[in-house]
């Protein structure tokens, strides 16, 4: 910029100064804030009342007041950070950020400063306000680091209610579980009758089932963690009489509100393995960010099955081998009768990639069996009355039903662990 283009927008600044302070009292804060990208390494607070002092000593007057546009806001700064120090005592974190809700007199005042004096350096008042409460507050604190993204906690000034909400970032632990009994749930189950409430059915446990993967995997974690409140977010589901074996299932253990972040892993692990060796079992388990959470839980993996099959009729070991091997492909299933109470009516396409077995008497057999993540394979084996074509049981034209049912792979090259 040349010196007179220099000159020029000098002399524009301090007419658009003069015009402020005419206006009103000010205080430097928002002052400065109206200039905001005049100059670096300077506060608001600074760069206003470098200012004012500059059109003191030119003869205008700009004495600050109780701010017309603020209310004197700036100056609560540190009674809000230390507000939000003690709303935050005894949790650790390593980062925050902070947010305000303007009362409407607060936001139409700035709209009008805004219009009337609009300078194009300004600064918006959230934003300014935003950075000084986060700034007082990491000192009183002594320690964290501003987080536009994923800060640990989050703290929502509300100046209409005076209050200070505090928002805690969950911790998402990643890993695999093995079930390796049947009849537990994947996750809590409400009691069907109360619907969570509890009753006599239930035992007033509110649950449908007396415990689930979920709450054996999360107890020790809650624990660790000072929380009251966690989610698992598993790769799918295997149903309830199913186990999950192999190298287990994939899923994101969601640890909400944690007070302590600083968790041992390894520790909780063997804490988890040791009180359920002989029910659940995790591994591999590690910190992921939340966005894992939408991957395990959109990811269509690819699932192998073990399956014990009994048939009405005696079957022979060949029409057995030839009727697995017709059902590779494409399989079209209806949403099956024993979950279209929870699930949408379509039908479904999937793909079963590999198909083998043995028969272990002519009326029973052994099944390994591998498709797509959606694939259901207890129809895939007796066809619902027709709703899933084709099906072994239509191949052999003999009925055939699932007896027991284990997971024995779930995989995918998008899982963390792949």
């Amino acid at each position: 910029m040349s010196a007179k283009n220099q000159e020029q927008k000098g002399e524009e600044t301090i007419k658009d100064v003069v015009t402020i302070l005419r206006a009103g009292p000010i205080c430097d804060d928002c002052l400065g804030r109206a200039f905001a990208k005049l100059g670096h390494g300077f506060s608001n607070h600074e760069r206003g009342r470098t200012l004012r002092t500059l059109l003191a000593m030119l003869g205008v007057d700009g004495k600050p007041g109780t701010c017309w546009i603020c209310d004197g806001l700036f100056g609560r700064v540190k009674d809000w950070a230390d507000r939000a120090v003690a709303a935050s005592k005894g949790i650790e974190f390593e980062s925050y950020l902070f947010g305000v809700r303007l009362p409407s007199r607060l936001a139409q005042m700035e709209a009008f400063f805004n219009e009337k004096f609009p300078t194009g350096l300004a600064e918006p008042l959230k934003h300014a306000f935003n950075r000084e409460v986060g700034k007082a507050f990491e000192a009183l604190a002594g320690h964290g680091t501003i987080d536009l993204s994923h800060p640990h906690l989050s703290f929502i000034i509300d100046l209409e209610r005076d209050k200070i909400e505090l928002r805690i970032l969950p911790l998402y632990i990643y890993g695999r579980y093995r079930k390796l009994v049947r009849g537990i749930p994947q996750t809590r189950w409400p009691c069907r009758k109360c619907r969570g409430r509890g009753c006599e059915a239930c035992s007033f446990t509110g649950k449908q089932y007396l415990e689930s993967v979920e709450e054996i995997v999360s107890t020790p974690f809650l624990v660790a963690a000072g929380a009251s409140e966690s989610h698992l977010h598993g790769a799918g589901r295997e149903d309830i009489d199913a186990r999950m074996l192999g190298t287990g299932r994939p899923f994101v253990l969601e640890v909400v509100s944690p007070r302590s972040r600083c968790l041992d892993l390894p520790h909780l692990q063997s804490l988890v393995n040791a009180s359920t060796a002989a029910k659940v079992q995790v591994n591999g388990l590690h910190f992921v960010p939340r966005e894992t959470v939408a991957l395990v839980k959109e990811t269509h993996a690819k699932k192998t099955y073990r399956a014990l099959v009994a048939f009405e009729k005696d079957i022979h070991s060949k029409t057995l081998t030839e009727a697995l091997d017709s059902l590779i492909g494409t399989i079209k299933q209806r949403t099956p009768q024993r979950v279209s109470h929870r699930r949408a009516d379509l039908v479904r396409e999937r793909r079963l990639l590999e198909a083998k077995g043995n028969l272990l008497s002519p009326l029973q057999a052994e099944l390994e069996l591998c498709g797509e993540g959606g694939l259901y394979i207890k129809e895939l084996v007796s066809g619902d009355n027709g709703r899933t074509l084709p099906s072994l049981a239509a191949r052999l034209g003999v009925a055939s039903r699932v007896v027991e049912l284990d997971v024995i792979d779930v995989t995918s090259e998008s899982f963390p662990d792949s």
